[in-house]
This record gives structure tokens, C-alpha cells and sequence, in this order.
């Protein structure tokens, strides 16, 4: 049988108690915060004016301007430059943005890069308040992070989580793989898409760009340095250079005596389905049938390994493709061409 205790405190003890708790009482607010506050507290004080809300208008039949969509986006240098997800401002006619003391601007696309689901736009404007990319390399499973966006429209909203996992990939609406995705906990919703995802010292670590429907605590950003990559490719060019081959492929598995026969250590190639007209491919001599095992010496297994070897490769690197006919195994050099 379970016995029940009554603990009985003495006058002494109550006394202390009381004590405490006026002394505690008396605290300022700031005293009391605790580190994880304080924090997030810092980071919205730093960031947060820099986070803008995008408004997307189109030309109406009477020639009105009307708001088609609205997104968030993240000013990364004082004369303008804004950092968004090319989904909030693709097919735009218009753009403006809103800065947190409610002023709203008109901005200017300057390029977008739907591959990666980045885009950049300069707003009318100067002396702006900006956030710095970090380096997401530095990124840890576990490390807290803060979203700021505009959700269904209400500006200047911060969530709060953390870096669930690392090294996720997803597709862009071009279909193209997006490598290196930040999976996190900070909760997001529509109008959230192009916000910055932010470490605890205040660098941009991410691009909110997806959420998955009906999932809870599942929210997917782009690192900072794609970003950083991308945005140099947009001011420097208008837009991002990527080395192609000319083909279309798609993933075949290989017999087991072939793996043996030239000691893959994959089991599956990039078979060349077609080939188009005057593409660096077919003036290597590649021909469709072939199956691509390698690239520069690193072995593929799908059309998305050979998007992330040469994809970033400026045109004009010769790249060597080992390729696979019949039984035969040999290497092509190829002339990269800008796609």
C-alpha cells in the first residue's frame, strides 16, 4: 500500500521563498529573459528591418494595376538588392516591396535563376537596412534558427526551430534537382516563400522556399551559399551560366557482368536517349545508346549526378565522359557549352 506524504515547510523556509520571489519579482524584464530569448530577441532586432514584404502586380484589362500574389524577401546590400524565391516573382509585371515602417517602394527584377528558385530585384531606393549571407556549410543538425516572413500577410512574423537535417535535395518547377537543401522545424505557411532563414548570430543561413502540405514541422530553405552563388551569377551576367552536354538521358540499371567485367561501383548508368543538333556531345562522338559511367573520373548513376559536375562548369572546360558501348569502355573529351 502506497503511503502519502505531507511535506511541511518551516517559517524559516517560507520566509527565504517569499523573499525570493519579491526579489524576483522586482527583476526588470531584460534580467529575466533567458539566453534562447534573448537570442531570437537580437536576431529579430538585426534582421528583421531588412525583411521585406513583395507584392506581384499584373496589368488589368482597364490598365489598373491589381496584386496578383505576395511574398517575402530579404534586402542583402544598403542600395536595394533584394533576395526572394523566383516563384514569387515569376511572370511578374509589377513589383513593390514593404519595409517594416510600412514605406512601400516599386522594385525592378534584375534576374532569377528557376533551377535553384532565387531570384533577385533591386528596390527604388538606398541607405536600406540589410542582412548578411552566412555560410550554411557551417550549419549543424540540431542548431537553432529563425524564419522571418510575411504568412498569409501579416508582416514582420517570426518563427523559431531548428535544423532538422542537412544535405536534403528537391525538385525546382523546371524539374532540375536542388542540392544541399536546409531541412528545419521553423514553422511557415503561403507568403513565407522568399524570407530568410537565420542562424542565431544573425546571417542569413537560407531562402525559405517550401513547405510540405499537411506535414507539421517540415520546412525546406535553400542555403545561403547557393544563394551567394547565384546572386554573383545574376549581378555579373542577368542570369546563371550552366555548362550542358546536349543530351537527353535517363537512368538504365547495368547487368551484373558489366559492373563486374569493368569493376563499377555503381550499378546503374545515364543512358543518351538523343542527342541534339550541334551539341558539344555529339561533336565529342557520343552517340545515343551510350551509357555514361563517369565524368572527369567520378562515377554517375543519374542525370542528376551529371547536373551537379558540370552545371556549374563554364563554358568552354574540356570535361573527359567515359562511356560504355556494347562492352566496350572508352573516354570522350568534352567541349562544355554554356546551356
Amino acid at each position: 500500500m502506497l503511503q502519502t506524504f505531507k511535506l511541511i515547510k518551516s517559517e524559516e523556509e517560507k520566509d527565504r521563498e517569499g523573499k525570493y520571489e519579491v526579489r524576483d519579482a522586482d527583476k526588470p524584464d531584460a534580467e529575466l529573459l533567458d539566453t534562447y530569448s534573448r537570442a531570437v530577441i537580437k536576431v529579430v532586432d538585426d534582421v528583421g528591418p531588412a525583411v521585406v514584404s513583395i507584392s506581384v502586380g499584373a496589368q488589368s484589362r482597364e490598365s489598373e494595376t491589381e496584386q496578383i500574389g505576395a511574398g517575402s524577401g530579404v534586402i542583402i546590400a544598403p542600395d536595394g538588392y533584394v533576395l526572394t524565391n523566383d516563384h514569387v516573382v515569376h511572370n511578374a509585371k509589377e513589383l513593390s516591396v514593404t519595409l517594416t515602417s510600412g514605406t512601400t517602394i516599386p522594385a525592378a527584377l534584375i534576374g532569377t535563376d528557376p533551377a535553384t528558385d532565387l531570384a533577385v530585384i533591386r528596390a527604388d531606393g538606398s541607405g536600406l537596412p540589410y542582412a548578411s549571407l552566412g555560410d550554411s556549410g557551417s550549419l549543424r543538425v540540431g542548431q537553432l534558427v529563425i524564419a522571418i516572413g510575411n504568412p498569409f500577410g501579416f508582416q514582420s512574423t517570426v518563427s523559431t526551430g531548428v535544423v532538422s537535417a542537412l544535405g536534403r535535395a528537391l525538385r525546382s518547377r523546371g524539374g532540375r534537382l536542388i542540392e544541399d537543401i536546409i531541412q528545419h522545424t521553423a514553422p511557415l505557411n503561403p507568403g513565407n516563400s522568399g524570407g530568410p532563414l537565420v542562424d542565431s548570430r544573425g546571417r542569413i543561413a537560407g531562402i525559405n522556399t517550401a513547405i510540405i502540405v499537411m506535414a507539421q514541422g517540415i520546412g525546406f530553405s535553400i542555403p545561403s551559399n547557393t544563394a551567394q552563388w547565384v546572386v554573383s551569377q545574376l549581378l555579373t551576367n542577368g542570369r546563371v551560366r550552366r555548362g550542358y552536354l546536349g543530351i537527353t538521358a535517363q537512368q538504365r540499371p547495368l547487368g551484373r557482368r558489366l559492373v563486374r567485367f569493368h569493376n563499377l561501383k555503381a550499378e546503374f548508368a545515364v543512358e543518351v536517349v538523343s542527342i541534339m543538333h550541334d551539341s558539344p556531345a555529339g561533336k565529342a562522338g557520343i552517340c545515343e545508346g551510350d551509357l555514361i559511367i563517369a565524368i572527369n573520373g567520378k562515377e554517375v548513376a543519374s542525370v542528376d549526378h551529371i547536373h551537379s559536375l558540370i552545371g556549374e562548369l563554364p563554358a568552354g572546360i574540356p570535361v573527359t565522359v567515359t562511356v560504355l558501348r556494347g562492352q566496350e569502355r572508352f573516354e570522350k573529351e568534352v567541349v562544355i557549352a554554356e546551356a
